[in-house]
């Protein structure tokens, strides 16, 4: 056995009998780690309103230039927001979106930011939301999961959006992107909320009657419907 094992053993490691301050400190040693902690599953429920999650999103041009896109979402209310989208995500510009987003007051209520661990979230980046009283929180390495409704929200817009599209370059990729969040929140009704659109209505509409007239919007040159009733 170990020094270090046999000193702890002495002192009461945790799971080995009762833990004695003073003989832990007279060994170096320090207290027991929390164990009963919450889950990060369990933290994402009861944080979820002061929560942004934050990802790229590469789209590829007709011309086989890679884009690409930074976007937020709010976890609670699943609403999104186009950052920017560039072909060049030096720290500049990434840097200056996330100012974007805080001149916005789209960080009220923000308490915690959640990104992975891609170099171009750089040092000036973090510091933007730390001066706005913003905790980081960076996801674990290869594990996607731990930014689920980030990497949810990516096979969305591709299976309805990107994926049916040619993009022609950065303004035409950020004009349809633009477009697919606003319908995304203010009109896409959402599983993970009892089928309301993320950015609620004050006055849901109502339901149809039989012979309502119904009219229809197209988005995105027809790719997408919104149907509301006529009035």
């Amino acid at each position: 056995m170990s020094e270090d094992a046999r000193r702890a053993r002495q002192a009461g490691h945790p799971g080995l009998g009762h833990q004695d301050p003073d003989l832990l400190r007279a060994n170096g040693l320090g207290p027991a780690p929390r164990r009963d902690g919450p889950t990060w599953s369990e933290f994402l429920r009861s944080q979820a309103h002061g929560i942004l999650a934050l990802d790229f999103l590469t789209v590829e041009t007709v011309r086989l230039r890679t884009l690409y896109v930074l976007f937020a979402i709010h976890v609670r209310s699943r609403r999104v927001h186009i950052l920017g989208v560039t072909k060049n995500p030096d720290s500049a510009w990434v840097t200056q979106q996330a100012r974007n987003l805080a001149v916005g007051e789209r960080l009220r209520g923000i308490r915690f930011v959640i990104r992975d661990r891609d170099s171009k979230f750089s040092g000036p980046f973090d510091e933007v939301f730390r001066s706005e009283g913003v905790r980081i929180v960076r996801t674990p390495i290869r594990a996607p999961r731990a930014n689920a409704f980030a990497e949810r929200w990516v096979r969305t817009v591709r299976v309805e959006c990107l994926d049916r599209m040619l993009l022609l370059g950065r303004r035409h990729a950020e004009q349809v992107l633009r477009a697919y969040a606003a319908h995304y929140n203010e009109a896409r009704p959402h599983r993970g909320l009892d089928l309301r659109t993320p950015r609620r209505r004050p006055h849901p509409p109502p339901r149809p009657a039989d012979g309502a007239r119904v009219r229809r919007h197209d988005v995105l040159g027809g790719l997408i419907h919104e149907y509301e009733l006529a009035a």
